[in-house]
């Protein structure tokens, strides 16, 4: 193991569970401990995490990923998370006020619809960055301050704070010392003016959220405090914070201007990075912050797909399909080829491109042949597709900016390392894909955050130089063929649009 300050902890709290790796400074995973946390669906549409079982599993994973190891042994602590999802606790105990909503959730869309009428878009998307849709934090706070007991009146008295699930971390890990976020995640809240780099007061002021309830902001990289000595046996400094897919585009090497990538959890994120200066969208996709370092902000634009691996999910527990999600591509190799069936996963609505909270999951195209593999072979097929339905408005946005097209999408997460899964996305977008020697690009790009906030490392420059290919996809089937088919996939989302402006 290496000496006292050449390890690096990267805490990765995602939608589904929380893990812990420890690296040593070549970002080499030495351990890793990881464990799942439930789901809560209290109503239509609604998703809730419970942020004390959160904290748990941290705490777990964490001490499971230094056993063997001396705390005093780790020069940095990294953090990236789920993005959006909110939480509203008590300064003073610590304790939630209630479950956390999660960026699935789409309770707020009354909200959304309603700003979207009084004209507030354009001006939020000309600030932010992003659409009003309840996928963002923002609205998801006001809805917390208008159905929890006394929130607003506690709120007002500064009894509350505010974060997300990386400042959730930050202060129970600091013991309540620390009330912070980094500049990624306050760029995905609907509250922070990213050209500016400060929250937004005339936002606030719409939705009707005091700033006293908002955490500090730094950068990506930077010291934001020091882990309790109880905790761990040690003070560790926390010195990275990013959201997992800006932390997976660092860990994907994409610092450079036009560099792109794309993950597959349980969602899919694809991020293409467009340097120092805002690129707007002119195609319903997200510019965001990539990451922030000393002082200086180099921008993005994302697409974001609500439903990839969770699709999986619900074939193998929703449908019963398979027992193991693995099984996917063996069920799917058995389907006609000729079969023309889509899922379109639209359980909590459609993000990227189309932005429809209200649109529902379908299946399309089904006969008297199709079965179990055709079924599986469209739920694959559907990543893949709306991975098309990013990647051509990504292109045309960039055109418009006068970037160039990335030759190729870099793509990490829990599904690529299924080799058909891969072959299909490269088939049926047109690009090579790369898949990286470490796939779980997240933690990484946490830990690197971290290297770089401690002065373990020179620049990004020096991490993006450790990035390696496992393996390149070129497509197999024609244009005509590939375009044919994602002429059926639009059709079949068509279908279950309620917004004809998508």
């Amino acid at each position: 193991m290496p000496h006292k300050g050449q390890l690096i902890l990267a805490i990765d709290q995602g939608t589904t569970s929380t893990r812990a790796i420890l690296f040593d400074l070549a970002g080499k995973p030495l351990k890793t401990a990881q464990t799942e946390h439930r789901q809560f669906y209290p109503q239509d549409g609604w998703v809730e995490h419970d942020a004390e079982e959160i904290w748990q599993a941290t705490l777990k994973v964490t001490k499971e990923a230094l056993s063997g190891t001396q705390a005093s042994h780790v020069a940095a602590v990294g953090i990236t998370n789920q993005r959006e999802t909110t939480l509203l606790w008590d300064r003073k105990t610590g304790k939630p006020l209630l479950h956390a909503i999660v960026w699935q959730d789409r309770r707020t869309a009354g909200l959304c619809a309603k700003l979207k009428g009084e004209g507030r878009e354009p001006e939020i998307t000309a600030k932010t960055g992003l659409l009003l849709d309840p996928y963002f934090s923002g609205t998801k706070l006001a809805w917390l301050l208008d159905n929890v007991p006394s929130a607003r009146a506690r709120a007002a008295k500064g009894e509350l704070a505010f974060g997300t699930i990386d400042s959730w971390l930050i202060y129970r890990l600091t013991g309540g010392r620390v009330h912070a976020t980094d500049a990624t995640n306050a760029s995905r809240t609907l509250l922070y003016d990213i050209g500016r780099g400060r929250w937004d007061g005339e936002i606030l002021d719409w939705l009707d959220i005091p700033q006293s309830l908002l955490p500090q902001v730094h950068d990506s990289a930077a010291i934001f405090g020091e882990t309790d000595a109880d905790l761990f046996g040690a003070k560790i400094p926390i010195a990275g914070v990013a959201g997992d897919q800006q932390a997976a585009s660092v860990g994907q090497a994409c610092v450079k201007q036009g560099l792109m990538k794309s993950t597959y959890g349980t969602g899919c994120f694809a991020l293409v990075n467009t340097g120092p200066a805002l690129a707007p969208s002119r195609n319903r996709l997200l510019a965001t912050i990539a990451y922030s370092q000393n002082g200086k902000r180099t921008y993005a634009l994302e697409g974001s797909i609500f439903m990839a691996g969770a699709t999986i999910q619900w074939l193998r527990d929703g449908l019963k399909l398979f027992k193991n999600s693995a099984d996917s591509a063996d069920l799917a190799l058995k389907a006609d080829p000729r079969s023309r069936v889509y899922v379109v996963p639209a359980f909590v609505g459609l993000g990227a491109p189309y932005w429809d909270p209200d649109a529902r999951g379908a299946i399309i195209g089904l006969t008297r042949d199709s079965g179990h593999a055709e079924i599986a072979k469209a739920g694959l097929e559907s990543v893949c597709f709306q991975t098309r339905d990013l990647l051509e408005a990504m292109a045309a946005d960039m055109s418009a900016a006068g970037l160039g097209s990335p030759s190729a999408l870099r793509v990490d997460g829990g599904m690529v390392v299924n080799d058909l899964f891969c072959q299909w996305l490269a088939d049926l977008t047109g690009r090579p894909i790369e898949r990286p020697e470490v796939v779980e690009t997240t933690a990484l790009g946490a830990a690197y955050l971290a290297g770089l906030g401690a002065g373990l490392y020179a620049s990004l420059d020096e991490v993006a130089a450790r990035w390696r290919c496992e393996r390149r996809f070129e497509p197999k089937i024609g244009t005509d063929e590939r375009d044919a088919r994602y002429a059926g996939w639009r059709e079949a989302v068509g279908r279950v649009l309620t917004k004809r402006d998508c």
